[in-house]
């Protein structure tokens, strides 16, 4: 009974540590986004990207659900897309590459965050994300329209719930999706540790090892790749921080791990949701899946090829660079008396 006591208590602090990081990163940011929300910043962001709607076979009107998915999460491009959608029909191929942008590129604020925090450059991976968007459905609108598939007219089975508009609603609902991302990080630690007790964990990373040997990443991120994967940058940052600035894992291999996340991650609940949308699973999933790989090879085999000092300076954060620690350090003399 003390064992089950003394692991509920070890969990539950892990879990709050865990979360209490990852709020630290999101709260800020989930702020400064409804500040510019405010302001008709998204508004703006969906106008400048809708002269390039047209490249992946989208009206214009499709950039302002691009941008709301960008700035906000998938719910809120959702809720853009079906409120767009009854003005400009489109067809399911055109909503399989929506849908899908939309998978690749979203809540970019937050999630850019928790890859920085993790050590990776933001604007590497702005453009990991946003360049990946635009070229997957470049590439599957190309596709569609050479087969001639998927050009019946879209249906859409989801409709937003009605929302209270205010602040004090808005409010509330962020409390309530941090309350469930703390469920989330919770359920996630007591499924590892059963995981691990059972011996699951290590068949998983055997069978994903395979895959990721090929990719060229290394073991060590085994693990993290699988939470990014399924669960999502966003549920599983916290622990994909702490694993990150563990040390155990090294700086590639972290880069690598998060640039296939950042490209395929929830493969689950954010797939089923776009389908819901009418997104075909040839292009949310099978496709982006194939996509993702893919892609994370080519990256691999590039920046292997380039020096650790050409990394460090262009892809990854020195978190503890000399300059760093020693302004670390004289603060803490500081605050100590020592200065």
């Amino acid at each position: 009974m003390n064992t089950v006591i003394n692991t509920v208590r070890e969990i539950l602090r892990e879990a709050t540590a865990i979360s209490l990081k990852l709020f630290g990163i999101m709260v800020p940011v989930i702020v400064a986004v409804k500040v510019l929300q405010e302001m008709g910043m998204i508004d703006v962001l969906g106008g400048l990207l809708a002269p390039f709607m047209g490249m992946v076979g989208l009206p214009g009107s499709m950039g302002l659900v691009l941008a709301t998915s960008m700035m906000s999460s998938v719910y809120g491009g959702m809720a853009a897309f079906v409120s767009l959608s009854g003005i400009t029909p489109l067809t399911v191929a055109q909503a399989t590459v929506v849908t899908s942008m939309i998978l690749i590129a979203h809540a970019l604020p937050v999630e850019l965050r928790i890859a920085q925090k993790a050590g990776v450059r933001m604007p590497v991976m702005a453009g990991i994300r946003i360049l990946g968007a635009f070229a997957y459905g470049f590439l599957f609108h190309v596709i569609a329209s050479w087969g001639d598939w998927l050009q019946e007219p879209n249906t859409t089975a989801w409709m937003p719930p009605v929302e209270d508009t205010s602040l004090a609603g808005w409010g509330i609902g962020q409390l309530k999706s941090l309350a469930v991302i703390y469920a989330a990080i919770l359920g996630l630690l007591v499924v590892l540790k059963i995981f691990d007790r059972l011996g699951v964990t290590n068949l998983m990373v055997r069978c994903l090892e395979t895959i990721l040997r090929l990719l060229g990443i290394g073991k060590s991120a085994a693990t993290l790749t699988i939470v990014g994967m399924t669960l999502g940058v966003a549920y599983g940052g916290g622990l994909i921080i702490q694993q990150a600035q563990s040390g155990a894992i090294g700086k590639r291999d972290i880069f690598f791990s998060l640039s296939l996340m950042g490209l395929c991650h929830s493969i689950l609940e954010d797939t089923f949701l776009m389908t819901l949308l009418g997104g075909h699973l040839s292009g949310v999933l099978w496709g982006r899946v194939l996509f993702s790989l893919a892609c994370t090879y080519v990256l691999v085999k590039w920046v292997s090829s380039i020096s650790d000092a050409a990394f460090s300076r262009f892809f990854f954060l020195e978190n503890d660079s000399p300059v760093r620690r020693s302004g670390m350090l004289r603060l803490q003399r500081f605050f100590q008396g020592r200065e």
